[in-house]
This record gives structure tokens, C-alpha cells and sequence, in this order.
């Protein structure tokens, strides 16, 4: 069981690469060390939106299967065969398989682990907390999203942040508006976050997302006035705090993916893919 003597968390054993149907369109980077630079918007049309709307839809209902298989005892690896069989049965890509070289479908997270967290042999124990994140890919477009589960009984301190990490990417949302810049959305889930004396974690950020996974767009989740880009109606993109129970220092494995808090704190996630509308934001990847 890939776990230290203090209970933190090692890497465990990969398997190989899971096959897609020769069918499925892929995006431009499989095979590729990066994707190719992107020169389009952040703003769609009805009908891109649309399209985005399903990809999204796919990977929010892939996240609820995966939920449905967590338990003590199951593998992040079974996990990551869930997520697989269901995106791919759709007729989409798993945005994550290839993308710079990752090798599975689904990031899988656990405890200590901020975000990218392989699925590997790692067995799931009562009291873990594990983040699903899911992009799913079809006709030219991404949806993004992640949630964060409680496996089996967990403390109240962790069944807490847990739920208060969903709630501030529930105040960010509330944020969102036309003609309002992006920095009001990380400042309204920092001022909540601190309440309880959470960590918010800046070095990994929402995103612009459609066309391109990852846009350039940048959407903070601290007060950040640097990144100053007004929102628009028809604008995609993500929103998808951490929050830590202790402090925000990261340190990255030799896998060049998974990203852990430094003091092996625990830290959740939960993520949307959302349309800046006339009224403030429609979640493409409600659950």
C-alpha cells in the first residue's frame, strides 16, 4: 500500500496507457510534449456553448459514477477505469490521457494531494478524502470539473473543509458578473476561506476553457487585482478552489504531476465549468 510509516502518501505502481476507440476524436496534442499555442477567445456563441454544455454534461455524470465506487478498499487505478469506460462510452476524449504526458483519464487526489494526483495502486482507506477531476472532450470542445469525496467516516474537521470548499466555489460563482474583473471571484473565496483559517492554495488557477483546455485565461481564488480581465457574457471558464487546513506551500513528486501540500496538510477541491451570462454565470457541470 503505497504509504509511509506516517500515513503520507507514496507513489504507487502506474499501469500502462488504457486504449480509445479509434473513433473518438482526440485533441490536438495527443502524442505531442504540449498542446499548441492558443490564439482564439474566451468568448462563444450559442451554439459553441452548446456543444461545450454537453462535453460538460459528460464529465459532471463521470464524476457521479466514479462517486458512486468510492469506498475503503477501492483503488484510485479502479477509479480511473470508471471514468474511462464511462467518458469513452460517450463518445468523448478524456482531456487528461496524453495531455503533456499524463498517463491516465481522471486525476485522482488524496488527503495531501493538492490537484494532478495519478491513479495508481493506492488503496483507499476510511477517513481519506479523495478529489475526482474530470474533462471530457467532444465535438472540439472541453468541460471541466472536479469534486471532492469523504471516503467511509472522517473527522468533523475534515467533513468541514470538505463541504466549505464547495460552499466557497459556491461564493465564486455568486461573484461572477458582466463587466465585473476576474479578481472579484478569488476575492470572494478568499474572504470567506478566511473565516476558518484555511489555506487558499494561488499556485494553481481556474482557466478559460472550450476549444482549448487550458485558454490562458486565468481565474485567481485570492485576492489577485493583477488579473484584471473583464468577464463577458458568452465567457468560459473554470472556477475550482483548494483550500488547506494548514498552509499553501506545495512540493511536486518526481512525477512532475502530483502536487501535495509541504506540511501534508489536508486540502479539497471542487471545480465548475460556467458561462458568464446577462444575469452572472450558468454551471455547465452541475452534478
Amino acid at each position: 500500500m503505497p504509504r509511509d510509516s506516517h500515513g503520507h502518501l507514496t507513489p504507487g505502481r502506474i499501469s500502462p496507457l488504457r486504449p480509445v476507440p479509434s473513433s473518438i476524436v482526440r485533441p490536438e496534442y495527443v502524442g505531442k510534449a504540449a498542446p499548441a499555442d492558443y490564439t482564439g477567445g474566451d468568448v462563444y456563441d450559442a451554439a459553441t456553448i452548446e456543444l461545450i454544455r454537453e462535453s460538460s454534461r459528460i464529465a459532471a455524470d463521470a464524476i457521479t459514477a466514479v462517486g458512486e465506487a468510492i469506498r475503503p478498499g477501492v483503488t484510485t487505478e479502479q477509479l480511473d477505469v470508471i471514468a474511462h469506460d464511462y467518458v469513452t462510452s460517450h463518445g468523448a476524449y478524456p482531456s487528461t490521457l496524453g495531455y503533456r504526458g499524463f498517463p491516465k483519464s481522471v486525476c485522482t487526489s488524496v488527503n495531501e494531494v493538492i490537484c494532478h494526483g495519478i491513479p495508481d495502486d493506492t488503496v483507499l482507506l476510511d477517513g481519506d478524502i479523495v478529489n475526482i477531476d474530470i474533462t471530457a472532450y467532444k465535438n472540439g470542445v472541453h468541460g471541466d470539473t472536479n469534486r471532492t469525496f469523504v471516503v467511509g467516516d472522517a473527522p468533523q474537521t475534515t467533513v468541514d473543509l470538505v463541504e466549505r470548499t464547495r460552499e466557497a466555489l459556491n461564493r465564486g460563482i455568486k461573484a461572477v458578473a458582466p463587466g465585473r474583473q476576474v479578481n472579484v471571484i478569488g476575492r470572494a473565496i478568499e474572504m470567506y476561506a478566511k473565516r476558518f483559517g484555511y489555506g487558499v492554495v494561488r499556485d494553481y488557477t481556474g482557466h478559460g476553457v472550450g476549444r482549448a483546455f487550458h485558454s490562458g485565461l486565468i481565474i485567481p481564488h485570492y485576492d489577485a487585482p493583477q488579473f484584471d480581465d473583464v468577464m463577458e457574457v458568452g465567457m468560459v471558464f473554470t472556477i475550482e478552489p483548494m483550500l488547506t487546513l494548514g498552509g499553501v506551500d506545495a512540493d511536486i513528486w518526481a512525477d512532475d504531476w502530483t502536487v501535495t501540500t509541504r506540511d501534508f496538510s489536508l486540502t479539497a477541491q471542487f471545480e465548475h465549468t460556467m458561462v458568464v451570462t446577462e444575469r452572472g454565470a450558468e454551471v455547465l457541470t452541475t452534478y
